[in-house]
């Protein structure tokens, strides 16, 4: 199950901890939207991400493009390295624009 927290009660920042799946989607879908709604630049902390699947993939390509289309400010911050293994996998670092990186051990 994920969490929806703000850490510091600052609008405008929510960290997501636990699974950013399936069976979380729907309802970080509408808290997510509910924060950008709510901010003119939000900060969407990843740090304690757990799990991540398609679905998780699917809400965050979805809220960077709805923070595209409304003119806010959507920063992704903490990559766990669930989240930064499948985004090196799906080739969508760049999408989100975000400072990431990724240390790969040599062969």
């Amino acid at each position: 199950m994920a969490n929806v927290k703000n850490k510091t009660r600052q609008p405008g920042r929510i960290a997501i901890d636990g699974e950013l799946t399936i069976y979380t989607a729907l309802e970080l879908k509408e808290k997510l939207l509910a924060g950008l709604a709510e901010a003119e630049a939000l900060e969407l902390d990843l740090s304690e991400v757990g799990e991540i699947d398609a679905a998780g993939l699917q809400l965050l390509v979805m809220i960077k493009q709805q923070a595209t289309e409304t003119g806010k400010a959507l920063s992704f911050t903490g990559h766990s390295p669930v989240v930064v293994e499948l985004l090196d996998l799906s080739g969508l670092a760049g999408f989100f624009g975000d400072p990431l990186l990724i240390v790969r051990k040599p062969t």
